[in-house]
């Protein structure tokens, strides 16, 4: 969903640092590698190297609540769908394609960006990486979603922005469309190396 349906990304970059600043975190306690850190973990995986690196109280699923709050303004006020991703979303289902979102995102959160863009009900189901619990560094989320469509890996296209998770479909048999996004314009070129197909924009 993230940084492929919609424009994301840069809500995601800064939440740690949007996180950590309201619980009195300076700039100069961040290290300087987090972002790379945190990249491929989910929400609560961010939350419990937050316990151990900077001592906040609570569990790492009180912290992920916390931020997932933060995010959840944003998922519900003013994230936007990538430009003309609605009417390809409306080609699919047209076509006859079925579809499932599956992201790191919190399922909460992608139930509500996704009803407020009026694109909800062009998927099946919502998979989410809390849900499966493991990240995109496994393919189970993949594994999962596509078993809940009927079908092979073979048989499905996943999409994605992140040049790791599209490494992991790539592994695991899936059909791969790389999508760009600014957030990972760096990997663009091992993205089109790797991808089946890429999109530079909808």
């Amino acid at each position: 969903m993230d940084g492929t349906l919609i424009d994301s990304m840069v809500y995601w970059q800064r939440l740690a640092s949007e996180y950590l600043f309201s619980r009195g975190v300076t700039p100069a306690q961040i290290p300087a590698d987090l972002p790379e850190r945190i990249k491929t973990v989910t929400v609560t995986g961010a939350a419990a190297l937050f316990i151990e690196l900077f001592g906040f109280s609570g569990t790492p699923e009180s912290i992920a609540a916390e931020i997932n709050a933060l995010m959840d303004e944003h998922y519900r006020r003013d994230i936007p769908l990538k430009p003309g991703m609605k009417e390809y979303l409306t080609a699919l289902r047209q076509n006859g394609t079925a579809l499932c979102v599956a992201s790191a995102t919190a399922a909460p959160l992608m139930e509500a960006c996704l009803s407020r863009l009026g694109v909800r009900q062009d998927f099946a189901f919502l998979l989410s990486c809390e849900d499966v619990g493991k990240g995109k560094d496994s393919p189970e989320i993949y594994l999962q979603a596509a078993r809940r469509l009927g079908c092979a890996p073979c048989d499905a296209a996943v999409f994605e922005d992140a040049i790791f998770a599209a490494k992991t479909a790539k592994a695991a048999g899936f059909y791969v469309v790389g999508v760009y996004d600014d957030s990972a314009k760096d990997r663009w070129s091992e993205m089109s190396a790797l991808a089946d197909e890429t999109v530079l924009h909808w």
